[in-house]
């Protein structure tokens, strides 16, 4: 067989080949987002309870399902490493309440000048809620801490998919980061009796 004949033959699998490590998500450049490295946070329960109520539809106009870490997941880490049971009485049941992110389809500029023109073309609107309950040994709810972090960012029309992960990441880090501060104040403030 002749050598341009081959090349022919492997140009297909190159072809393949490259066109896939063009195209494949990133994913693994991005690190779970954990909080182990933040001092944690000790309370005089006996267990802790974490539990997820949000659930996504996975369907647009919702997104946080294509995110590299999804919302209530980095909200279950922090949870896992920041939350310690010291020993106690009650208990604590922490819930991720809400991990929605939802796409915005945003207005072009139109006619001739929007062909020369790179608009914003969706923006991404994030919410992230945790609420924190002490339960006595009966079953009551003796006290309750909740916050609520919101974000937005848009993207050009432009962006490629990897461009978009970069962005959903950091706004997923960029809401933890908002609940890990006030949750902070919020439990030294409302749960100083528990708080080790």
């Amino acid at each position: 067989m002749k050598s341009l004949d081959r090349f022919f033959l492997f140009l297909p699998i190159l072809f393949l080949i490259f066109s896939g490590c063009v195209n494949a998500p990133p994913r693994d450049l991005f690190p779970d987002l954990r909080y182990s490295h933040l001092k944690p946070i000790g309370l005089a329960v006996n267990s802790v309870e974490i539990k997820i109520s949000y659930v996504s539809p996975k369907q647009i106009p919702n997104v946080e399902h294509k995110f590299p870490i999804a919302p209530t997941k980095a909200a279950s880490n922090w949870l896992e490493d920041r939350i310690r049971a010291e020993g106690g009485i009650d208990s604590l049941r922490a819930t991720v309440t809400l991990g929605r992110v939802v796409e915005v389809e945003l207005p072009r500029t139109p006619g001739f000048r929007g062909a020369f023109m790179v608009d914003q073309s969706e923006r991404y609107d994030g919410e992230l809620e945790i609420v924190l309950e002490i339960i006595d040994p009966n079953g009551k709810r003796r006290a309750m801490v909740s916050s609520r972090a919101v974000r937005s960012r848009s993207v050009a029309e432009d962006s490629t998919l990897s461009n978009r992960e970069e962005i959903w990441f950091r706004m997923t880090e960029a809401m933890m980061n908002d609940l890990n501060e006030a949750l902070e104040k919020q439990i030294s403030k409302h749960f100083s009796i528990w708080k080790r």
